[in-house]
């Protein structure tokens, strides 16, 4: 005899719940540049010290360096969502942001990212001063300044995003993740850009390649 779930009264086979509504809020390659930067960051930190792992340390810095000049360019000819001057709009709710937990998120968020981003530019050049001693010893407690201070940048970014999630009740990790978050409503990114994450992804897979065959 045949076993299985009946479903409903009246029904044959079992139905599957609907699936919750969503929209894609985040195009794949802001995304792809997202978590390379992230991931770029708590390498180059984690071999900070490693003398077998120095050329890590380096390269990891470069792309930093090279992914936030990607990032710069995409926030002058990228899409609307993803231009710096939106970024910059949101700070501007900085006067109203006692209004609600949500334009506190937004205020927070925008501030935060705007530090990350301020912060790299001058962590990667005084490591490259550092490296090819350009000047005096002390350049490296300059970077060592840099990187601790781009280490708590970090961590705070991190925090507003775990906190926010909590008061909103609601996962803030999930859209830069999917690219998608929960809710009825259209797209707000119509283009995925999904070539351009694909060909950032192998370029900065073919640089690190090139730097390891080039350590020893």
């Amino acid at each position: 005899m045949k076993m299985g779930y009946a479903g409903p009264a009246g029904s044959g086979e079992a139905k599957l719940p609907p699936c919750a509504p969503s929209r894609r809020t985040v195009d794949a390659f802001t995304r792809a540049l997202h978590a390379l930067l992230a991931l770029s960051f708590v390498g180059a930190y984690s071999t900070r010290e490693s003398e077998l792992f120095g050329w890590m340390h380096v390269t990891l810095g470069y792309t930093m360096g090279g992914l936030l000049l990607m990032r710069l360019a995409w926030g002058l000819a990228g899409p609307r969502h993803a231009r710096l001057s939106a970024l910059l709009g949101k700070l501007r709710g900085l006067r109203t942001w006692s209004r609600g937990v949500g334009k506190l998120q937004v205020v927070c968020m925008a501030f935060s990212v705007v530090v990350l981003l301020l912060v790299i530019a001058p962590v990667v050049v005084t490591g490259y001063v550092a490296k090819h001693e350009l000047t005096g010893e002390w350049m490296v407690a300059v970077h060592e300044f840099f990187g601790n201070f781009l280490l708590l940048a970090f961590l705070a970014h991190v925090g507003a995003v775990i906190v926010f999630s909590l008061l909103r009740r609601r996962n803030l990790a999930v859209p830069m993740l999917t690219g998608r978050a929960a809710g009825p409503g259209p797209d707000l990114i119509r283009c995925n850009h999904v070539f351009f994450a694909v060909l950032l992804l192998g370029s900065v897979l073919s640089f690190w390649v090139w730097q390891w065959q080039h350590a020893w």
